[in-house]
């Protein structure tokens, strides 16, 4: 509180990287304004980042400031994100929440809570990307790795998603205050930067001064120090032959894709409202595959959509079986109110929607199996985390070192097995 000890703080986050990326800020921004890191159940003010994309992910957030509550009782929580915008009222009610913040504020949220605990100003990224300087630095909230939003917002239409009602439509940074950004960053000391939007693909088309992803990666691909730039989830429509050239010509741009797939049959996807077919999808894959082979191809899946026959599985299951992806993540549908697939039916049958996630679960067991087992016996690069005996690679393998290394350090590894990695030197 004003004119007591310094105020101490934490970061409860759900969802998305772009979540993750303005959580990271959030918490850059209180540090740089004299705020101390502290557990939720010491902080004087928590910060609560939700997800809405399902139900659970409302269930979560709900039960989560519950708990707050009960094992700190004099905690001030401030609420924030998707579940924050889409159902502010219900969230209000519950305990210890003393302000819900929309999506749409949410770049300005530590000013304001700054502002309510006389905290000291500090500089901002453009955009409400945290802070610069000193308060940016590898290790910030735990990661190695800096999460760097470039956009917000979304202007598709997918029949299932609640998203571009709870982010408004695609807003992207200019691309001279990304730059600036990234070379702050990198001042900083960060050595991996995570390239995120929440839909990043539309990079651009919003602003006036003809920017594209494209263009900000051969700027990030140009890049004159030693730094990787990892793209994050890519729609199929916007990965484009180009964006797959520029990251097959350059060492900057870490060679991993996440390119939701979300169905293996056409009929599912255009009840979905997804714009590409299965055709389009796998033609891209094998693209990539072909200029970059040792790519890793993350896909995500929902099972159980309404509508969904055994047929239709059948149709996913066989696709899911033939293409080169390397690891899937899996969606169990649960209706979102107020999306055009809530009014869709039949509805799928609870059980059913189980067993058809254990099974897709199956198959990205396998899918992941066979991309490490194809990395035995190469040397690979990757970035040092946490304690030091974790690397990250370009290419999304994680492997544990056979002696420690200083943490955020690039490191030289032989891949021995799986997830086993031998230390050949350090870059």
């Amino acid at each position: 509180m004003p004119g007591s000890d310094p105020t101490t703080f934490a970061v409860v986050t759900f969802g998305c990287r772009v979540n993750q990326a303005e959580s990271l800020a959030i918490e850059a921004g209180m540090r740089a304004r004299g705020g101390t890191a502290a557990s939720p159940d010491l902080a004087d003010v928590v910060f609560v980042n939700t997800c809405s994309v399902t139900g659970s992910a409302d269930q979560g957030a709900r039960q989560t400031i519950r708990r707050i509550a009960r094992s700190n009782s004099a905690a001030r929580v401030v609420v924030t994100g998707c579940y924050a915008t889409r159902r502010p009222e219900e969230v209000a009610s519950l305990p210890n929440v003393f302000r819900v913040v929309g999506n749409s504020d949410k770049d300005t949220i530590v000013d304001a809570v700054a502002e309510e605990f006389g905290l000291t100003t500090a500089e901002r990224f453009a955009g409400g990307d945290g802070p610069c300087g000193h308060a940016l630095v590898p290790g910030t909230a735990g990661r190695t790795a800096l999460t760097l939003r470039v956009q917000t917002g979304c202007d598709e239409a997918c029949s299932y998603c609640i998203i571009p009602s709870t982010r408004g439509l695609g807003r992207s940074h200019a691309l001279k205050d990304v730059v600036r950004d990234v070379g702050r960053a990198v001042d900083a000391g960060y050595k991996e930067i995570v390239i995120t939007g929440v839909h990043l693909g539309s990079y651009g088309r919003d602003r006036a001064e003809g920017s594209s992803l494209a263009a900000l990666m051969r700027r990030l691909g140009d890049w004159p120090a030693d730094v990787l730039f990892r793209v994050s989830s890519l729609e199929p429509m916007d990965c484009s032959p180009e964006i797959v050239e520029i990251v097959s010509c350059s060492p900057r741009i870490a060679p991993h894709f996440h390119l939701p797939l979300q169905h293996g049959s056409d009929a599912m996807l255009r009840a979905m409202r997804r714009p590409y077919t299965v055709s389009f999808y796998r033609s891209l894959v094998d693209r990539i595959k072909t200029a970059l082979p040792d790519a890793s191809i993350g896909s995500d899946i929902i099972v159980g959509f309404p509508g969904e026959t055994s047929s239709h599985f059948a149709e996913m299951r066989a696709v899911l079986d033939e293409l080169p992806v390397t690891h899937l993540h899996v969606f169990p549908y649960s209706d979102r109110p107020d999306t055009a697939a809530s009014r869709l039916f039949p509805k799928v049958d609870g059980r059913e929607i189980r067993e058809r996630g254990r099974e897709v679960r199956a198959i990205g067991e396998r899918m992941a199996r066979r991309f490490r087992e194809s990395q035995i016996g190469k040397t690979v690069r990757g970035l040092s985390l946490d304690d030091g005996r974790v690397i990250v690679t370009g290419n999304y393998l994680k492997l544990r070192l056979d002696r420690p290394q200083p943490r955020n350090q690039w490191v030289s590894a032989r891949v021995d097995g799986e997830r086993e990695a031998t230390v050949a030197g350090i870059q």
